[in-house]
């Protein structure tokens, strides 16, 4: 199974210090994105140029935890076998119970 971990180094008083990040956390980073103007119009339409980028970095954490839970799943299924629909419901209802009440992730319903 893939750790997603994201180190970097910079600079300290007493030389160069490593920090390390997982998917969400650390310092903000200025990237070069290119989106359909259709999509980039949507997007503004919905939460204005203000919160542009905070849109896009929760839409790609929310993109990459699903990936990870997807990978998570494969190896374990990969080694235990199939997970019984009544494992999927009880996951279902954990999600739904916690993650959605803190406004994190949608619903799985």
């Amino acid at each position: 199974m893939r750790t997603w971990r994201f180190s970097y180094s910079f600079d300290t008083i007493g030389g160069m210090a490593e920090a390390t990040y997982s998917i969400g956390e650390g310092p903000a980073t200025r990237v070069s994105l290119s989106l359909p103007e259709g999509t980039a119009e949507a997007i503004r339409a919905r939460v204005g140029k203000r919160e542009f980028s905070a849109f896009i970095a929760e839409a790609v954490e929310r993109e990459l935890r699903g990936q990870v839970l997807d990978e998570y799943l494969a190896d374990y299924e990969s080694r235990k076998g199939p997970v019984s629909e009544q494992a999927r419901q009880r996951a279902r209802q954990v999600f739904d119970g916690v993650f959605a009440e803190e406004a994190e992730w949608p619903a799985a319903g």
